[in-house]
């Protein structure tokens, strides 16, 4: 419970103070970079987990190396028979893109959290059974983290979550915020 000059002050519920709002904002903008981040590197192969040969604008499939590294994994037929088809790596990498940019203005974060949230999950999936844990990973982390910028309604601090929650649009479909 917060205090003013030594007398307890009540939140309403859900209530965060403006470092916890900070908190998730920084926390949102962060993990938008990532998924920016991939998408980046898939596109161009700058060299950190995408050479340039297997970049995306030189023909590469941005879903190949992960998928493909799937096979012997509890669900590897299935996930590796997706590797390098054209609909997917679309599908893929629009996700990425989109995911990590309304994550980074703070719009749309409900529905970047939901889209993540999946695919994150599907990437945790094809890695079954895990190597280093029996069941948790960092994509697991992150689809936490993901539900909680949703509910924390993280755009609205630094990111225009605030006025794109205002448009009429989002007002009339608030899974939009």
């Amino acid at each position: 419970m917060a205090t003013t000059h030594g007398t307890p002050v009540r939140q309403q519920p859900g209530a965060h103070t403006p470092a916890v709002n900070r908190v998730w904002g920084l926390a949102r903008i962060a993990i938008g970079w990532i998924f920016l981040w991939a998408f980046l590197d898939k596109l161009f192969g700058w060299g950190f987990a995408t050479p340039s040969a297997k970049a995306w604008i030189n023909g590469g499939s941005p879903t190949t190396g992960f998928l493909k590294g799937t096979a012997d994994r509890a669900f590897g037929g299935f996930f590796s028979s997706l590797a390098g088809n054209a609909f997917v790596d679309w599908l893929f990498m629009l996700g990425l893109a989109g995911i990590g940019i309304a994550l980074i203005l703070g719009a749309g974060v409900r529905l970047a959290a939901i889209t993540g949230g999946v695919l994150l999950v599907l990437m945790w999936a094809a890695e079954l059974p895990l190597t280093t844990n029996p069941f948790l990973d960092e994509h697991i982390i992150y689809a936490i983290v993901l539900a909680g910028l949703a509910l924390a309604d993280a755009g609205d601090t630094l990111g225009i979550g605030r006025w794109w929650g205002s448009q009429p649009v989002v007002r009339a479909f608030p899974i939009l915020k």
